[in-house]
């Protein structure tokens, strides 16, 4: 355990970042919106919100932006990401540091999290001269049928606390160099962080030379500018990353008015471990899965479904590194586990335990650390709990540092229970058996839209694409041909004979 520091004066060190980063003192000094840090639950900055009509302008400024920035060459708007990617690397410590400041994050977590942001523009930069489209056989003699991808309009960001800038990217780098203009309106918990992303990219932009006015817009405020911006029918797309019942409100929104979305919403994650898995291996990655970010990925690990015959061994062994793993101030270099985002956090992790505690479990963990010197922040001892049987306490996704274990018998009853819940997101088995990897990645094993082998569920990288099925919302990130969701395709037949052969043999003469 390692007892958390005296604070050193966050909001100053914020402050000065943000200076660093030539954030505006205006926009994080004088607000309505208290910014605060989870390692103390202090107030560090009062930050200006954003009403309806500065969303309206915004809109209407990417709107216009968006008629110039579709006829410039895809590789020329590649250019602007790569130099935003520059950016990033040269204030990748400081702009880490405030994700470690406002999200809980600890260092290497907080700075992986900036590296995928330059990872996701290296990818976009490729991508900028390879948005192919496909030449068509066609049945008709002296014609050519092809299809193109054109740039689809505004695309509307919504993200969330956990990754608080590294989603926004995704979506960001891509969406650019398919010709998109962009408004991001991020959690009210992680505005500090926005900013100085929002700072980082102007920079970008003056370096760019002739980019349109409201290329990129942020807007930071509540539920309600985000509805505004998931209603408006000039946003073609909007990704939005958050809880199943935030995906369950939005859908439907923009299915009335035909537009598109991508929603990365939550996940019920489960291992699987073999009897023939490695069992070193798998501790390791399961303590990461689990742990990791407090709990707070929606890759976390939280359903871990143990053979019957490496149960004992591999509870005695996890319950060990539960009892000793780090937990503390996410800026001290022997912090493994920061702490949660806020109290609402802790209360539906207290909930989930009295939960699994009434219906027999026996849990390893779960304390509230430090509430005397820091009553205002949430430490929590991670928690294994272990269940006779799955329960619906374990079917439910709870955004905390709690991981269920549970036995099998044989690879049908595995499958059964990690796919038996509503989420789809990830998955992986431990094993060094062909048969059972291969089974796990057939159709019929994991329903998830990543499945991974001896490799735990949390950790993806930008060259594949993220996410899942079922209530974790269908949508994609990053990697393949995830480019195409912010892109309209035309199919296109051009005739250069002198006769007119209709399809599919009918004749029509007039």
């Amino acid at each position: 355990m390692v007892s958390p520091t005296k604070s050193s004066n966050i909001a100053a060190r914020a402050e000065e970042l943000l200076s660093y980063i030539t954030v505006q003192p205006a926009l994080f000094r004088d607000g309505k919106l208290d910014s605060r840090t989870p390692i103390t639950g202090d107030a560090i900055a009062r930050v200006k919100t954003h009403d309806s009509d500065a969303l309206d302008a915004a809109i209407g400024e990417a709107e216009a932006a968006f008629r110039k920035w579709r006829i410039v060459p895809a590789p020329r708007r590649g250019e602007l990401v790569r130099l935003f990617g520059e950016e990033l690397r040269a204030a990748k410590h400081e702009l880490a540091e405030l994700v470690t400041i406002e999200a809980g994050k600890i260092v290497s977590e907080a700075r992986g999290e900036v590296q995928e942001m330059i990872d996701i523009c290296d990818y976009a930069v490729g991508l900028s001269r390879q948005l192919y489209g496909l030449t068509i056989a066609t049945e008709r003699p002296g014609h050519r049928m092809m299809e193109t991808w054109h740039p689809l309009g505004v695309i509307g960001i919504i993200t969330s606390f956990n990754f608080p800038v590294a989603v926004w990217a995704w979506n960001a780098a891509i969406a650019l160099v398919c010709g998109d203009t962009l408004v991001w309106k991020p959690s009210e918990k992680t505005p500090l962080t926005a900013l100085a992303t929002h700072a980082l990219f102007e920079r970008a932009l003056a370096r760019f030379g002739d980019a349109p006015k409201g290329l990129s817009a942020l807007v930071i405020g509540g539920r309600e500018l985000g509805e505004k911006l998931v209603d408006d029918r000039r946003v073609a797309l909007v990704s939005a990353t958050g809880s199943t019942a935030m995906g369950r409100a939005v859908g439907p929104r923009l299915a009335q008015r035909f537009a598109r979305s991508i929603l990365e919403l939550g996940g019920n994650n489960a291992a699987i471990v073999c009897p023939s898995a490695p069992l070193d291996l798998a501790v390791r990655a399961i303590a990461f899965a689990a742990m990791g970010t407090a709990g707070q990925r929606c890759t976390t690990l939280r359903r871990l479904i143990l053979h019957e015959s490496v149960y004992d061994g591999l509870i005695g062994r996890l319950s060990l590194a539960y009892a000793s793993a780090p937990v503390g101030d996410p800026r001290e270099g022997k912090t493994l586990i920061g702490p949660l985002i806020d109290g609402d956090s802790h209360r539906a992790m207290r909930h989930a335990l009295e939960e699994a505690a009434a219906i027999g479990a026996k849990i390893h963990g779960g304390q509230r650390l430090f509430a005397q010197e820091r009553p205002d922040a949430y430490y929590v001892r991670p928690a294994l709990v272990e269940l006779a049987e799955p329960a619906p306490v374990a079917r439910r996704e709870t955004f905390a540092p709690i991981l269920y274990a549970m036995k099998y018998r044989d690879l049908d009853e595995a499958l059964h229970i990690q796919n038996d819940v509503a989420h789809g997101l990830a998955s992986s088995i431990f094993t060094t058996d062909l048969t059972e990897a291969e089974r796990f990645l057939s159709a019929e094993g994991s329903d998830c839209g990543i499945a991974n082998v001896n490799i735990g569920p949390s950790g993806a990288e930008i060259g594949g694409a993220f996410g899942g099925e079922k209530e974790t919302g269908g949508g994609r990130e990053a990697g393949s041909d995830s480019w195409k969701a912010y892109m309209r395709r035309a199919t296109n037949t051009i005739n250069y004979s002198s006769a007119l052969p209709l399809a599919q043999g009918v004749v029509f003469d007039v």
